[in-house]
């Protein structure tokens, strides 16, 4: 039987693009991965994404100021959202061009009251966050991010373990020598939520005045490892009731392979997607339509909260921009600017995993190294949860995407009935705007260090510009 021939035309990047632009390639890929080893949290993402685009010219939105075309604001939610903007030379009824990527990933949260001691140890208990295998995150190093309020009425910043001479922070996992009750269980139950208990120190306070009583057990392992947080952050045990504080893995990102294809990493759904999208905005001037790119969180919890897309500070900045731009806005114009509008949900994919090939439909995957991937619907099993994309916009982006050079592939992220995901496509479909799914084949998705290829994240970049730049629903 034939092969399929689409399937067939998805060659590998490096054996089509030039050599001056694979030096493109790995130079994008030197930057991204200086981007994900800082932004491990979505607060140090946006302030990072902040001081990338002030560089370039771009200043915070003023509520009394007019804008025009060409000028560059931004709007920032809570210290986890940013909404970027280039005003374009066109009536912006006539719609906007958005991509919107995520910029939280799976992680260990703290519990509102995480210390305790057990065992000759000092612990934090945790909440995890997004889908995870809760198994993955115990024996590798950790670092701990946030922030915390403390008794000073101040936000103090936490970020240890990431410089070379921070300690590290470890989840213990049972020794295979007494693992047997353990080993027959299924791999979801073999390590529980409330096994995720994070070591933070071992050795206990001695009070001065019981030094040398014997008759008095004056130790305490918490009691120490607060003096020593008291001591250096000015915070005590009761601030930990509505901090934010992360514990992710430590290190940074990673070269994999004898040719340095591929970056290891952690949070690369959906950073990578998110820095594409980041870059693709910040070199173009005066464009016909107006351009925003968002950066959003709480997309793997469902995007609900303040700083989730199901919040209106999309919509708010929307209506802010309109009203400087008209001295008014009304509901009628609004819905005019979003039903006239299109946008990418740029997000990660599964890529094929020649190690499980079972789960995959091979000739509707995604693959390492053959560009960004269009997905014209998500979700589980039958669809749900998805956002199918018009026919018209998704065949007129991809031969957009092809008559400008840009390498992609289109695909499903696996089996209809092994599962399935969903994205923030859904919440920008109910503008009415058009919509499709678009980015980076990921290896070990959702796990703490993930893989991706340099040339696909660059491709993807090429992807989110060339529709910023060019792309319009004219295109025949």
């Amino acid at each position: 039987m034939e092969e399929n021939k689409l399937l067939k035309d998805y060659k590998n990047i490096w054996e089509i693009i030039e050599e001056s632009e694979a030096k493109e390639v790995f130079s994008f890929a030197e930057r991204y991965k200086d981007f994900i080893s800082y932004g491990k949290t979505e607060r140090l993402c946006v302030k990072k994404a902040e001081e990338i685009i002030k560089e370039k010219g771009f200043k915070e939105f003023e509520p009394n100021k007019k804008v025009k075309p060409g000028d560059k604001v931004y709007f920032k939610n809570k210290s986890k959202n940013i909404a970027i903007y280039i005003i374009g030379r066109e009536d912006i009824e006539k719609g906007i061009k958005l991509i919107a990527g995520h910029i939280d990933s799976p992680r260990i949260d703290l519990k509102p009251n995480p210390v305790y001691e057990d065992g000759g140890l000092c612990l934090f208990d945790t909440h995890y966050y997004g889908g995870i295998k809760k198994y993955q995150w115990t024996t590798i190093p950790l670092a701990l991010k946030g922030v915390i309020l403390n008794k000073d009425k101040n936000v103090v910043e936490i970020d240890i373990g990431e410089s070379e001479d921070d300690p590290v922070f470890y989840i213990s996992d049972l020794l295979i020598h007494l693992a047997k009750d353990q080993m027959n269980k299924t791999l979801s139950e073999g390590v529980t939520g409330e096994n995720l208990n994070i070591i933070v120190g071992s050795i206990p306070l001695k009070k001065p005045e019981e030094k040398n009583d014997k008759s008095k057990n004056g130790s305490s392992i918490k009691e120490n490892i607060l003096k020593i947080i008291n001591e250096k952050y000015n915070f005590s045990e009761e601030d930990f009731v509505g901090a934010e504080i992360e514990a992710v893995p430590s290190g940074r990102a990673k070269d994999v392979g004898f040719d340095r294809s591929l970056v290891i990493g952690y949070g690369h759904d959906d950073r990578a997607c998110s820095y594409a999208a980041l870059e693709s905005i910040l070199d173009i001037d005066k464009p016909d339509k107006t351009l925003c790119v968002l950066l959003i969180d709480k997309e793997e919890i469902g995007s609900y909260g303040n700083t989730g897309l199901e919040s209106n500070f999309f919509e708010y900045t929307l209506i802010e921009i309109i009203n400087s731009l008209n001295g008014r806005v009304d509901l009628l114009t609004l819905r005019r600017v979003l039903n006239n509008s299109m946008a990418i949900s740029a997000d990660v994919t599964a890529a094929f995993d020649p190690t499980y090939p079972d789960v995959h439909d091979k000739k509707n995957s995604c693959f390492v190294n053959k560009g960004v991937a269009i997905k014209k619907y998500t979700g589980s099993r039958g669809k749900s949860g998805a956002s199918d994309a018009n026919a018209e916009f998704a065949s007129k982006l991809r031969r957009f995407l092809s008559d400008n050079g840009v390498i992609w592939q289109a695909g499903e992220l696996g089996k209809v009935d092994q599962g399935g995901g969903g994205t923030v496509a859904f919440l920008l479909a109910r503008y009415n705007m058009e919509v499709i799914d678009m980015g980076v084949p990921v290896l070990s998705m959702h796990s703490p260090l993930e893989v991706i290829a340099k040339a696909d994240i660059y491709m993807t970049y090429k992807a989110y510009k060339l529709f910023m730049e060019k792309f319009s629903l004219d295109f025949k």
